[in-house]
């Protein structure tokens, strides 16, 4: 039976390290999140990230903006908040509505506040390996692997998926941890060949309790990013955690894995974010 990575313990860890530093601060850090229109999932997402900055003893706020806002106003509000000296890191939470152009929202969050490090400066950082902030999902995924005492280098790790916001950045970082990557996505040839190989499997597709137990080699690290329903309308992941956890080595579980890293590690971008400014 696989060991289960704890995600919920490894974020109370981070956010604690976070708290106590933030006491020893004159200015706190602060935070903004964008939210236009009502997706239930990302009204969700902006509660518990407020909740997070109440936690850790940020200055948060959040922006609740109509359905209909249009482009000019969502850009003003940005602009705004990109000047204002009370906030260190600024969230447009995504999807966005279709009438609004995601990459030039995200390219109008100045660099230095983008706490997603979804702006093509900070991309292109992580593409080097001299960044300030990292995508949250991917740089969870690596604190649950540092955590559970994990070793990278020399590893097959295969990433399935290649978005941007979490496949690509995710190869990018156990690459630069000496691992030797390989991303899968639906056009792969033989995707169950390439999962075989890996001592670290990442999925990140969004099909629910798709990689079953023959597509892992026994005794890997297991990590599920997905965050689907299945077919109860009982959260999941893309991984079939009963049959799966029979076979890996280690496995994040579904809720509680990598769902709380996330909004731990926006926390420590926001902080980074802060101490970049010179907030002490």
């Amino acid at each position: 039976m696989a060991t289960i990575i704890d995600g919920k313990a490894i974020s109370a860890k981070v956010r604690n390290e976070i708290k106590e530093e933030v006491e020893k601060m004159a200015v706190k850090p602060g935070l903004a999140v964008i939210i236009v229109g009502e997706d239930p999932a990302s009204q969700v997402y902006v509660r518990n990230k407020a909740k997070g900055c109440e936690e850790v003893g940020f200055y948060s706020e959040v922006h609740r903006l109509p359905e209909q806002t249009t482009e000019e106003e969502l850009l003003a509000l940005i602009e705004k908040l990109n000047e204002s000296d009370k906030i260190d890191g600024i969230l447009c939470q995504l999807p966005l509505p279709k009438h609004l152009d995601e990459k030039a929202v995200i390219n109008a969050i100045r660099a230095d506040k983008d706490v997603d490090a979804f702006h093509p400066v900070n991309t292109g950082k992580i593409m080097i390996g001299d960044y300030d902030f990292l995508p949250c999902t991917p740089a969870g995924v690596m604190r649950l692997i540092s955590e559970t005492g994990i070793d990278v280098s020399g590893k097959k790790c295969v990433v399935i998926g290649r978005s941007n916001i979490v496949g690509k950045p995710m190869a990018m970082l156990l690459l630069q941890k000496n691992g030797t990557v390989t991303i899968c996505h639906s056009r792969t040839s033989d995707l169950k060949k390439e999962c075989l190989q890996a001592d670290i499997l990442v999925v990140a597709i969004g099909k629910a309790k798709f990689i079953t137990a023959d597509y892992v080699k026994p005794g890997a690290v297991v990590i599920d990013v997905g965050m689907d329903r299945d077919e109860n309308g009982k959260l999941c992941g893309d991984v079939d955690f009963a049959g799966v956890s029979e076979v890996a080595g280690a496995i994040t579980p579904v809720p509680g894995g990598v769902g709380p890293m996330t909004i731990a590690m926006l926390l420590t971008n926001t902080l980074k974010a802060a101490r970049l400014k010179g907030k002490k």
